[in-house]
């Protein structure tokens, strides 16, 4: 018996096969090998074809299937994890309108804060526990005023794993939790939100049908079964964005607990047991995958843009040609902590969350042609995302967030020593790896939705612990000396009174 999960990244799209009995994964893939095309015909625009998604799916689908060659009928259950907050629009037909608006795309952040202007600050934070910034909502408002063509054709909008759930099933339905990270959900009210919906304009029909975060969502159809080589009526189980799941993978799913990813974007994900925001609205907080309405779960999410995509740039553009991430991640030891007086400011990948939704841009502080290499850069920028964790989780620790222990799957940035090391230094947190991913994540999900596992604990009972990072009291002092140079770097506004 086994459980398929799929993962919709904006760099790749990750399938991965579990067996269910003991958990371990049998086979895993990703498409495409290169990093995914992000279309930006404008600054700040980022949008991709939905069409290359499902692409991208089936190429992986082939290839666990062809390396683990079991028969389709041996899967289960199915889950789904997404890159949050894109908007993807399809007409009555199920045809897609335009690209999707992707989540780092940042044209839509002066329609969020004209909403939260008119629907009022404390009414925003308090029923929705956002403002409604750059989300989903914002993007839509931004196509009806942009783009009447389009809007006008719009019969429903979803989230990005919700295009892959009507792929799959021929049906649309989107989750609470997909609801609450596009900002249409009140909490207090316990529904869709009025206030935003009213305030965009927004017709009620463009909402699809809400579904569950766990239970069978629909059944594969006849047209998927045949393009994707699997059962017809198998069920999709499963669905979430991709920080709510990459915290489940981690078996994260009460107060207190923190995940965190370094992919294209880097993100802390801490849980809460009571509705709580910050006052400024600097990092998120949206329903966790196990939030009902008996059992108050949040998910707080810091997101910084510029992590993964900045150590690809850097690959593409400073250092030597061949150089592999892995051959960086021993550039970046060859230089000490702080990286010679070296600061990066990784801020180049649209507008930034806990800046309050402004674009900065990356940018590059103290370099000395006589004493600066390239293992000085690598090092650098690696340290610059470290600390604009620091940064973020400075402001989750003013809403209460005891931040001791970092769970986090060993890939992307974490497989970087300097990385991980430098995240247990500057937070003061143990840091631990655990071989999940977010394709895993949502294969386990799936088997909690059909029933075959009865809790998230019985589902991740298996997970492998591979390393353990401690803080490093011997170097506190340096790594904080340099954390204080990085945050001078930044704009005025930002570098004190957090």
């Amino acid at each position: 018996m086994y459980l398929l999960g799929y993962d919709i990244g904006s760099s790749s799209v990750k399938a991965c096969l579990v067996e269910a009995g003991s958990g371990k994964i049998v086979a895993r893939d990703f498409f495409p090998k290169t990093e995914m095309p992000i279309i930006a015909e404008k600054p700040g625009w980022a949008e991709q074809h939905p069409q290359s998604w499902w692409t991208s799916l089936k190429l992986a689908s082939e290839s666990v299937l062809k390396q683990s060659g079991i028969a389709a009928d041996a899967i289960k259950a199915i889950g789904i994890s997404w890159q949050m907050h894109g908007l993807v629009l399809v007409d009555r037909n199920k045809q897609v309108l335009r690209p999707a608006i992707i989540w780092c795309d940042s044209r839509a952040v002066p329609y969020g804060e004209k909403a939260f202007a008119a629907i009022g600050p404390e009414k925003c934070l308090s029923h929705l526990l956002n403002s409604p910034g750059n989300f989903t909502a914002a993007k839509l408002a931004w196509v009806k005023e942009n783009e009447p063509h389009i809007y006008d054709q719009i019969d429903k909008f979803m989230l990005p794993g919700d295009y892959i759930g009507m792929k799959l099933t021929d049906e649309i339905a989107m989750t609470v939790e997909g609801l609450s990270e596009g900002v249409f959900w009140d909490f207090k009210e316990g529904k869709l939100s009025d206030d935003v919906l009213d305030y965009f304009g927004f017709e009620r029909s463009f909402v699809p049908e809400i579904t569950s975060v766990f239970g069978v969502q629909g059944l594969v159809s006849a047209a998927a079964a045949a393009e994707l080589g699997l059962k017809e009526g198998t069920p999709v189980c499963y669905r979430a964005g991709d920080q709510p799941n990459n915290a489940l993978s981690l078996n994260v799913f009460h107060p207190g607990e923190i995940a965190s990813t370094a992919g294209t974007s880097g993100v802390v994900y801490g849980v809460l047991g009571q509705v709580g925001y910050d006052p400024q609205s600097r990092v998120n907080t949206f329903a966790h995958v196990n939030h009902t309405a008996e059992q108050t779960r949040l998910g707080v999410l810091l997101c910084i843009n510029g992590t993964g995509i900045l150590n690809s740039w850097i690959r593409r553009n400073i250092v030597s040609a061949g150089i592999s991430y892995s051959d960086m991640n021993s550039l970046a030891a060859q230089s000490p902590v702080g990286s010679k007086g070296l600061s990066v400011i990784p801020f180049g990948n649209g507008s930034e969350r806990m800046l309050g939704n402004r674009e900065t841009g990356c940018s590059l502080h103290g370099i000395n042609f006589n004493i600066h290499s390239q293992a000085d850069i690598v090092r650098a920028a690696q340290e610059g995302i470290v600390f604009s964790f620091r940064y973020g989780m400075e402001i989750m620790s003013g809403m209460g967030m005891d931040i001791s222990l970092i769970r986090a799957g060993n890939a992307n940035m974490f497989l970087s020593p300097v990385f991980r090391r430098t995240l247990a230094g500057i937070s003061g947190a143990t840091v631990e790896l655990y071989d999940t991913d977010g394709a895993a994540g949502a294969a386990g999900g799936a088997g909690i939705g059909a029933g075959i596992y009865a809790s998230g604990t019985e589902a991740f009972a298996g997970l492998e612990r591979l390393a353990v990072i401690e803080p490093e009291p011997e170097n506190y002092e340096r790594y904080e000396a340099a954390y204080h140079r990085w945050k001078n770097y930044l704009p005025g506004q930002y570098q004190e009174g957090l």
